[in-house]
């Protein structure tokens, strides 16, 4: 079962019924279903929360980040015995808390982020390739039942991903590195910009503040629900931008010259 069938639900769905050929695919959301019905993400629509959580045997929340928490509370009294039930969250401290908590066994909850996504939002921009590659994090706890994260690392590595296991606390500090940061600094970019500069742009700077074209919203909540781990990158990217600053005010060429050889071989051997 998806519950929220957009973008990345939408994906899940497609992906889903591409690798896995014996699975049938629920989906339930706020909307009538025809979308994702005709998009093919799902084989059907399920207007009732309860009848479809209690079909269901794996439970993927894929709805806004905020909303997770509050909807695990909400089905958690109708989940079955040895359902497991995931999530997308970009933030997962207080999500896995939250899942622990109300999927007690003999159920369980796992929580994942696949690090997909795009700048179009709604399950029209679905793609069944969208994890093909991509880091996929599944974040168990002391207290997680081993097969039961078995059965997500093996959802995520059927959909394409290559899955890493990260402890909740420690994927919101990397996270905020890797992904939130990008965020906001691409949106730092777009707002020193002018309209000359806007005018005369190249691939560098659509390239480098394609993310900020995001949701707003969803990206609100983001940065709210990650907000420390988020602060302390901002810190970080300031020593750095500090430190090039410095060498650039000094004259030093050399220095300048360095920690811009050194960032290229580090971005270099990404790949």
């Amino acid at each position: 079962m998806i519950l929220g069938v957009g973008l990345l639900g939408g994906s899940i769905g497609l992906a889903a019924k591409s690798k896995l050929k014996s699975v049938k695919i629920v989906g339930y959301g706020h909307s009538d279903g025809s979308a994702a019905l005709k998009a093919g993400a799902v084989d059907r629509w399920e207007n009732d929360l309860e009848r479809a959580v209690r079909w269901a045997d794996f439970i993927l929340i894929a709805t806004p980040v905020q909303v997770i928490a509050p909807t695990l509370s909400r089905i958690a009294g109708w989940v079955q015995p040895g359902t497991v039930v995931t999530d997308v969250g970009s933030a997962k401290a207080a999500i896995v808390s939250a899942g622990e908590a109300a999927i007690r066994p003999p159920a369980a909850f796992i929580g994942s982020h696949p690090m997909a996504g795009g700048s179009k939002a709604g399950v029209a921009a679905a793609r069944a390739d969208l994890f093909e590659g991509a880091a996929c994090v599944v974040t168990p706890t002391a207290t997680s039942d081993p097969a039961a994260v078995g059965r997500v690392r093996d959802f995520w590595q059927a959909l394409g991903g290559r899955v890493i296991e990260q402890d909740p606390v420690e994927h919101d500090r990397l996270v905020a590195l890797a992904s939130h940061l990008p965020h906001a600094l691409a949106a730092a970019l777009m707002a020193v910009q002018e309209p000359g500069s806007i005018d005369i742009r190249g691939k560098g700077l659509v390239d480098t503040t394609r993310v900020a074209g995001g949701d707003p919203a969803l990206w609100r909540e983001i940065f709210a629900m990650n907000r420390g781990n988020v602060l302390a990158a901002v810190e970080r990217l300031e020593r750095e931008l500090a430190t090039f600053k410095q060498a650039l005010a000094n004259g030093d060429d050399a220095a300048v010259f360095a920690w811009l050889d050194e960032q290229a071989k580090r971005r270099n051997a990404l790949g």
